[in-house]
């Protein structure tokens, strides 16, 4: 028997880093996701496809079950390491699905390229979890890694307001349709961001004052969310960024790439890849595109819940 799982991809507005921490994150689920495909098929056996948004089939393999039972864990960060990982864990959790008379074939479908960074493992984990009935951020937790705020975003189709409670996610729905949202667009900066490796960096980096941070960290978020114009939109996250710049020892992505740019840019995520959020009075694609920045969208095309 077919079932098929979606999710939503992510992007982070606020709280990046800060967000491993306690703080505030706002976020915003994406239109383009990740379909899961299971199917019936040769008995004690995976059979594996993964499919980027074009069609084209990125990672293929074959998985035994007694892979995933009698798991041994391989530091060698491969595909295929990384998803017996996965669905070892998953496994732990509920082992129903690896009985001997079961064999699966299953395919995944991207519909954002996979080289965007908008989710491609967070919303393989939350199907994986809706397919077997399990808590995706404790599959996250015990894979992955992280905050988890990109789980939550899979799970919901609007904006969300995201924080850690001694370790439990608390996730609170809440609106943002602004009518600048014609304003905002989100630009592809060509470069996929190792969230592993940004959040390490993080963690050496960070300063004795974080409660402080973190505090300072949920003023701005608020006054992202209350904002009743563009300018006091632009200017909250303009302040964001500078204090990431403090925290994280680092440039803003406007000083390093963008500084002759007439309006206001913000690091979504991981700072250095993915995308950046670019809020402008006009259409900015002939700036980007000139400087060989091709992908972009309007707020509308991308965010899930927009005033479309």
């Amino acid at each position: 028997m077919k079932k098929t799982f979606y999710s939503n991809g992510k992007l982070l507005i606020t709280g990046e880093y800060l967000v491993l921490d306690g703080a505030n994150a706002f976020a915003l689920p994406t239109k383009l996701g990740q379909n899961l495909i299971i199917e019936d098929g040769e008995k004690q056996k995976i059979n594996w496809k993964s499919q980027d948004a074009d069609g084209s089939i990125w990672f293929e393999d074959t998985i035994l079950f007694s892979e995933i039972t009698d798991y041994i864990p391989n530091e060698t960060e491969t595909v295929r390491n990384t998803l017996i990982t996965i669905l070892y864990q998953a496994y732990l959790k509920n082992n129903n699905f690896l009985t001997k008379d079961k064999g699966y074939n299953i395919t995944t479908q991207l519909t954002f390229a996979r080289k965007w960074g908008l989710g491609t493992s967070s919303t393989l984990i939350n199907n994986i979890a809706q397919w077997l009935d399990i808590d995706a951020f404790e599959l996250l937790n015990t894979s992955f890694g992280g905050s988890g705020y990109d789980i939550a975003c899979a799970k919901n189709n609007g904006p969300i307001i995201y924080h850690l409670e001694e370790g439990k996610p608390i996730i609170e729905k809440t609106t943002f349709n602004p009518e600048f949202t014609n304003q905002i667009y989100f630009v592809y900066l060509n470069k996929k961001q190792s969230s592993k490796t940004a959040i390490a960096n993080y963690n050496s980096n960070k300063h004795h004052n974080l409660d402080r941070n973190i505090a300072k960290n949920n003023q701005i978020t608020l006054e992202v969310l209350e904002a009743t114009s563009v300018e006091n939109f632009r200017t909250a996250i303009e302040k964001h960024e500078a204090r990431m710049s403090l925290i994280l020892e680092n440039n803003t992505v406007k000083e390093l790439l963008f500084s002759d740019f007439k309006g206001s840019i913000k690091s979504l995520g991981a700072w250095g890849g993915d995308f950046i959020m670019v809020v402008s009075n006009e259409n900015p694609s002939t700036y980007f595109n000139a400087k060989g920045y091709e992908t972009i969208f309007t707020f509308e095309e991308l965010i899930l819940n927009s005033k479309s």
